[in-house]
């Protein structure tokens, strides 16, 4: 082995000039800079999956669940919401007989105000309508009366007909009897008609089910 080659060294390396040589293998840096992007990268994705599963189990469930429920009708508001319809007290029923039968004005006024309506004129109908009403009868108002006191009051009669004169003042109901007419209508039938008038209007809505968690249903 010659003097000049350091000790150890097997012959491995030998002293040509004024530098020391090395005494390991160069390192391969591209090697290691992949070694370090690997290693950021599956840090990464761990740490995106654990944001996940953090967001399962707390805020995204209760974001879920906001949702629908904003949607959500009040249902008690739904239920007590009925239409906008007048109680048969608030109505004023004048009572005309186009007919020959004598007292039917009368017997028909006397009726109608046991099932709480309130009585206005009661007679003989006028030239228009005496002895030219071969139906049931004539339910004449206001146009403003044609959504609202004009069908409370015909639930009382069936087979009725309903007019509105324009610019007529007040908000009384003109009855006309006609040759038809058997009498009012049953009080029980009458009551059901009624109540069927003034239940909740249906919606067309889709139907959600408000429930915590709950799905909508399609």
């Amino acid at each position: 082995m010659s003097m000049l080659t350091p000790p150890g060294m097997g012959g491995k390396y030998r002293i040509t000039g004024d530098k020391y040589p090395r005494m390991r293998p160069p390192r391969r840096r591209g090697r290691l800079v992949a070694a370090v992007l690997a290693s950021a990268t599956v840090l990464g994705l761990i740490g995106w999956g654990t944001l996940q599963l953090i967001d399962v189990f707390t805020g995204g469930r209760k974001t879920a669940a906001a949702g629908p429920k904003a949607d959500c009708p009040d249902q008690a508001a739904a239920a007590t919401q009925l239409k906008d319809l007048p109680k048969p007290g608030q109505i004023t029923v004048n009572v005309y007989n186009a007919t020959t039968r004598a007292g039917l004005a009368r017997d028909t006024a006397a009726e109608l105000k046991k099932r709480g309506f309130t009585i206005g004129d009661v007679g003989n109908a006028s030239k228009q309508f005496d002895k030219k009403t071969k139906g049931t009868g004539v339910l004449l108002g206001p146009v403003s009366a044609q959504n609202t006191s004009l069908p409370v009051l015909a639930t009382q009669i069936a087979g009725a007909e309903r007019r509105t004169e324009a610019g007529r003042k007040g908000a009384a109901l003109d009855l006309i009897l006609g040759d038809g007419f058997k009498g009012l209508a049953k009080q029980a039938t009458a009551d059901q008609a009624l109540a069927k008038l003034t239940a909740p209007a249906p919606t067309t809505t889709t139907k959600k089910d408000c429930r915590p968690g709950a799905k909508t249903a399609r």
